[in-house]
């Protein structure tokens, strides 16, 4: 069904100029699986996203663990541990069922910053906050939330290609 609709919105934006981009772009957001034009390669990105999503999960649940652990009580860096541990299985959730390209990418840039803001705050204090890689947790998160956020930069590249490949080629007209 929104895969219909983001090849509505996509063909919508090709052959009118008012309102062009904006669509182009919520046409992007809503690709999936269904835009890689070979079979095997659906169910390719369609694992991918959904082992990216279970990677996330993971993670979301090593930070509730945390929190509820003793950083909850950490000024800045308790509340960012509540947040991500409930807003990472919200989004893993919804990529699991929705697979569209905003979904990945989001899961894509919250595993990403995620294992970013632990290594700015191992090398540097992070809101007043110096952590540790000796610490429970630290390296493992590290190791699921790299290979999640690739997981999942490798299906929307999957995706993309296949949109970009799928597409007939513009004739330039006089």
């Amino acid at each position: 069904m929104y895969q219909d609709s983001a090849r509505t919105v996509l063909r919508a934006a090709d052959t009118s100029q008012a309102g062009g981009f904006p669509r182009r772009v919520l046409g992007y957001l809503l690709l999936g699986p269904a835009q890689v034009p070979w079979r095997p390669g659906r169910w390719a990105v369609s694992l991918l996203a959904v082992a990216g999503a279970a990677l996330l999960v993971w993670s979301s649940v090593i930070h509730l663990m945390l929190w509820s652990d003793g950083y909850r009580d950490i000024p800045t860096i308790g509340p960012l541990f509540i947040i991500q541990g409930i807003a990472g299985i919200v989004i893993a959730v919804a990529l699991a069922i929705f697979r569209v390209l905003a979904l990945i990418a989001a899961g894509a840039v919250t595993l990403a910053a995620t294992a970013i803001g632990l290594l700015v705050s191992v090398h540097m204090a992070l809101f007043g906050f110096q952590e540790s890689l000796a610490v429970p947790y630290a390296r493992s998160s590290l190791v699921v939330e790299f290979a999640g956020a690739a997981l999942l930069v490798i299906a929307a590249a999957c995706i993309m290609t296949g949109h970009w490949l799928g597409r007939p080629a513009r004739t330039s007209q006089p």
